[in-house]
């Protein structure tokens, strides 16, 4: 008897170990810190402690491509990307475009020394305010994407995002903003619609510690550049140009914090400048001379 309970407590030994080892892990790993993205805000003064998103680097995949003797190679081809940089554009390639947004539309509007270019925003506006709430517009008092319907547009430019930094849920935000795309096609099917990416704040604001910060700023870019992809929009990384080496706003180029001063304007028109979307007029090629033919060349064909 006394060799079978020395036997039973050696077979018990191993599994009281492997008990503790797996509380330890309990333990050892603890959640999640700070407010979640899709988790409620519980205060517009508490900090949202987001992840960074990972690299907006287009995704690559191979392409087969046939060759004239029938065989096939593959070639590494981007599948989305944000607009590239080309040569910047006259601004009568501005004529036929809608701008859409809140107070940083309304800024670039005053401040860019851009004369052409239709505006349509509003102070606090949001994918979802511009269904519904009346503003004044050029059409007369109400909602802005009413006020669009009215007119045509050959290209239409998208900000918005800021003003829903604080809302608990990214999904609401990429449904809202999905909807806003969807209404711009029915309303203006020929239109080519451009989403622009949200500007950085400056590092003073950082130092506020609230809900309109960078980490979240990132995160709703995210969102903005899947829906480019997902909807056919083209993307705009107008967020590039005016960002410091610390990933914060230029405090050269900003008045309060969030909004750009005229400097930081100019920088977001000659992106916008250099950033065309579609097909633009190519400078016209100069045919060489003809060559003259010599007295010689008569002679010798």
């Amino acid at each position: 008897m006394v060799g079978k309970r020395v036997q039973k407590k050696r077979m018990r030994a191993p599994a009281v170990l492997a008990l503790l080892a797996a509380v330890t892990v309990v333990l050892g790993t603890g959640g999640s810190r700070g407010v979640a993205a899709d988790s409620p805000l519980q205060s517009p003064a508490e900090p949202v402690l987001e992840q960074q998103p990972e690299s907006t680097a287009p995704e690559t995949r191979a392409i087969p491509e046939e060759t004239g003797d029938g065989t096939e190679i593959s070639e590494e081809k981007p599948l989305f990307a944000p607009v590239p940089e080309s040569e910047p554009v006259e601004d009568t390639y501005f004529d036929d475009i809608a701008f859409l947004g809140d107070s940083r539309t309304e800024g670039f509007q005053m401040y860019s020394g851009l004369k052409t270019g239709t505006y349509y925003y509003s102070v606090g506006a949001t994918v979802e305010s511009v269904f519904s709430k009346a503003v004044d517009t050029p059409a007369g008092k109400m909602p802005l994407l009413d006020a669009m319907a009215e007119e045509d547009f050959g290209k239409i430019y998208v900000m918005l995002g800021v003003n829903e930094l604080g809302w608990s849920k990214t999904e609401t935000f990429h449904d809202q903003y999905a909807k806003v795309i969807d209404r711009l096609r029915a309303d203006h099917p020929d239109a080519e619609i451009v989403l622009q990416s949200l500007l950085p704040v400056s590092a003073k604001q950082e130092e506020k510690k609230s809900y309109v910060n960078n980490g979240r700023i990132s995160l709703y870019n995210e969102v903005i550049y899947g829906l480019a992809e997902e909807k056919g929009c083209d993307y705009l990384n107008v967020a590039e140009a005016v960002t410091d080496e610390n990933g914060c706003l230029r405090a050269e180029w900003n008045s309060d914090g969030v909004h750009l001063n005229g400097k930081g304007c100019r920088v977001w028109l000659e992106y916008l400048r250099t950033h065309p979307v579609g097909e633009t007029e190519a400078p016209a090629e100069t045919e060489a001379p003809a060559e003259t033919e010599t007295e010689e060349d008569s002679e010798n064909p």
